[in-house]
């Protein structure tokens, strides 16, 4: 049967009149069959069974971002750095300034200077952050200043201060500034465990110099941990955050900060859709130390943690791939003291079950020096209590080289990657080879290359290597990263 236009255009205004009754069939009148001996029969159709609804927001619980700027707005500030930067290229690069170091280019603007070869060269920067205290007290992020050599503090009222930098954590990437003034407007302070994903957040800074930018979103995820950063459990939001936005707040729907904006995950050095901050609470701890001591003490327990597989988990008798792999233990370190051993599974905590590695580094991140780590440990198919007293972290600044491997058997030269390294590199732990000669420069392996792994086990420090080394094998395999490309090579110790 074909119907003309007239026709539908009939049917269509009986449906849309209301003359067509049936939801679930409809049945064309007699006069419109032209003739014909039969008329369709209706069709059954099953109603299709709907989701009830998620009520819709109250409108009074909506955020007041035009409250949040006005009320705290005030206490958010640029920070203008300049000073001088060490640099270590080759006489290839003709990268723009910064280009190869992922915190200035994201954090500090689109500098027009060139890269030269090496030494140190001039910088100016900008970045973030926010009064905690009416006195002048300050919170930024740790990379912000680096290296700076003057530090000018920019209030919304466009007065300006030379800031002292009290202190500063590479590790958890936070520094506390002190300016010299009184009655100062201040921010106010929440607690990040109560944001949940889905929660409206607010941040608020200078993107490229833009000052009292505000931009919205929701946190995406929380306890986050990036390559470098297992210390620090972030806040993933889709908030915009740019360069010059680092070390400005995060504030939630009721106006309280909850984190300090601190990376991006982007191809192009602009935001993607993915920030994350620094818990603010994680931020105090580290301030607290700093006005007390001008620096901070941090646990270490020394194992180098992986995620299970649900293959894995399996391997082990684990019903889920929940817990933490203890994949190596550093000799002489708080967890060989308690007897932890490679292939232990940390399923708890104190008392808290454990889901990935992030939870226990996370843990250890936010203990002190001398602290006790109460743990469950799945061995041989098994459960096992085992307490660790968290011993010290190194300074990552401490220059940790294996001087006795030069010209020795292995004859290498590493040292442990410092977080900006990690981040650069993609990884999570490793040693670089700062000089290479012997068996390792016959192998083929060069300076730059990082060592992940020896004979299957992860590396992370240089006593790793002098255990394996000390039972005098005659050949090792090294897992080495080369700008991006993974590649085992056998080194022949003779």
């Amino acid at each position: 049967m074909k119907l003309n236009r007239t026709t539908i255009a009939i049917a269509s205004l009986l449906a849309v009149t209301g003359l067509a009754t049936s939801a679930d069939a409809f049945t064309l009148p007699k006069w419109l069959h032209r003739g014909e001996a039969t008329a369709t029969a209706p069709v059954d159709v099953a109603p299709v069974k709907q989701a009830a609804p998620i009520p819709p927001l109250p409108a009074d619980d909506l955020p007041n971002f035009r409250a949040i700027v006005k009320d705290y707005g005030p206490a958010v500030v640029g920070v203008n750095v300049s000073g001088m930067h060490k640099v270590n290229g080759d006489d290839n690069d003709n990268s723009p300034f910064f280009d190869n170091d992922p915190f200035f280019r994201f954090f500090r603007g689109i500098p027009g200077l060139r890269m030269p070869p090496q030494g140190r060269v001039p910088f100016r920067g900008l970045g973030s952050g926010f009064i905690i205290s009416p006195d002048g007290l300050i919170l930024t992020n740790a990379h912000v200043v680096r290296d700076a050599k003057q530090v000018i503090v920019k209030l919304k009222d466009r007065r300006e201060f030379t800031a002292k930098v009290l202190g500063s954590d590479a590790a958890t990437d936070i520094a506390v500034l002190k300016i010299d003034a009184k009655d100062l407007p201040t921010v106010a302070l929440g607690n990040p465990k109560e944001a949940q994903v889905g929660d409206w957040v607010l941040a608020i800074g200078a993107p490229y110099g833009f000052s009292q930018t505000a931009t919205q979103g929701i946190v995406s995820a929380k306890g986050r941990s990036l390559p470098g950063d297992s210390v620090v459990p972030f806040i993933q939001t889709d908030a915009a955050v740019n360069p010059g936005n680092s070390g400005g707040p995060l504030f939630d729907a009721e106006g309280r900060v909850i984190g300090i904006n601190a990376q991006i995950y982007s191809q192009s050095g602009g935001f993607q859709g993915l920030a994350f901050s620094i818990p603010i609470d994680v931020a105090l701890r580290v301030k607290d130390q700093i006005v007390a001591h001008g620096h901070v003490d941090h646990a270490r327990m020394g194992v180098t943690l992986q995620d299970l597989s649900a293959p894995l988990a399996e391997s082990f008798g684990l019903k889920s791939p929940d817990g933490a792999l203890i994949a190596s233990v550093v000799p002489g370190s708080a967890a060989a003291k308690a007897e932890l051993k490679p292939g232990d599974v940390i399923t708890m905590a104190d008392g808290k079950a454990v889901h990935t590695s992030g939870d226990v580094s996370h843990l250890v991140g936010a203990a002190a020096p001398g602290d006790k780590l109460t743990l469950s440990v799945w061995r041989n198919k098994g459960e096992h209590d085992v307490t660790v007293t968290l011993g010290k972290a190194e300074p990552e600044n401490a220059q940790q080289t294996a001087q006795a491997q030069e010209g020795g058997a292995l004859g290498l030269a590493v040292r442990p990657l410092q977080r900006d390294e990690m981040r650069s590199a993609g990884v999570d732990h490793g040693l670089l080879v700062e000089r290479a000669g012997g068996a390792a420069a016959q192998a083929g392996i060069q300076p730059g290359d990082v060592v992940l792994a020896l004979n299957g086990k992860p590396v992370s420090n240089v006593d790793q290597v002098r255990e394996a080394l000390s039972k005098h094998p005659k050949h090792v395999a090294l897992l080495i990263d080369r700008d991006g490309q993974r590649i085992f090579v056998p080194v022949d110790l003779g």
